[in-house]
């Protein structure tokens, strides 16, 4: 809003007291700010986006009040901030080629990936990643929780992530969540004769309004968060695209069911 007004960070930073860093630092996501100051500065902005500033507001006011803040300072911010995007979201795609979505993985499962990291982690860290990561389906368990679309290739179905044990138990726990009310599951088959060369992981999250869409990317130095229009744009035609490769919802929970009774 700042941007699109013309304004300095420098002007904003004076509107409350304070200088340019200030209003970096509150940008950036690194210092939190309340509801009466997001208000004041989208007049300054000469904002007049209701829906926005009021959503703006809403987050503002839940600050530091979610499950996640029990592992500042002991996990990565992504963690915390991927977390905080599936809380906020009213809906969520996921797209995944080599393994389940994390927020669907299994203790097992989840802590073979964490191991799997170089250098190694220390004990403390590895179980509180994993516990992180399971309770991250607390969002399903609210009255209204946000519908989940899950696309996944094949070939991640077929991966003995744990071993057998624990790979034949994540897809009975995956067939498990297909059948969440707000939760759908797709398969891309091997059999599919198309290619997207630019489809990489990702989750895009819905925010409460359009201008707060989000999409989250793992990389080999943690989470990347997009939010600009182009970007949103791409990733949105690229699940579009993804979705005609995928098996019905049904043949997708015969080729899961098939591959874990083959293990």
């Amino acid at each position: 809003m700042r941007e699109a007004s013309g304004l300095p960070a420098r002007a904003a930073g004076e509107l409350l007291g304070g200088n340019q860093a200030q209003i970096s630092h509150i940008e950036s996501g690194r210092w939190g700010v309340s509801a009466e100051r997001v208000r004041r500065l989208a007049a300054f902005y000469s904002a007049t986006d209701a829906k926005l500033i009021d959503a703006l507001c809403g987050m503002a006011e839940e600050r530091a009040k979610g499950w996640w803040e029990e592992y500042r300072g002991v996990l990565p911010a992504g963690f915390l901030n991927i977390a905080e995007l599936e809380h906020h979201a009213r809906f969520l795609r996921a797209y995944q080629t080599l393994t389940v979505p994390g927020i669907f993985q299994t203790s097992d499962y989840a802590r073979t990936i964490f191991a799997g990291r170089i250098p190694a982690l220390p004990a403390k860290e590895l179980n509180a990643r994993i516990e992180h990561r399971m309770k991250r389906r607390v969002i399903f368990e609210r009255t209204t929780p946000p519908l989940l679309e899950a696309i996944i290739h094949e070939a991640a179905l077929h991966v003995l992530y744990g071993g057998r044990g624990a790979a034949r138990d994540q897809l009975r726990f995956l067939l498990e969540v297909s059948e969440w009310p707000t939760v759908t599951v797709r398969v891309i088959p091997f059999t599919s004769e198309e290619f997207f060369g630019s489809a990489q992981t990702m989750l895009y999250a819905g925010g409460v309004v359009p201008q707060l869409d989000t999409v989250q990317l793992d990389s080999a130095y943690g989470s990347v968060f997009l939010d600009a229009d182009a970007q949103l744009a791409r990733y949105r035609s690229m699940y579009d695209a993804l979705q005609r490769l995928t098996l019905g919802v049904h043949e997708s929970r015969d080729v899961i069911n098939r591959i874990a009774k083959e293990l």
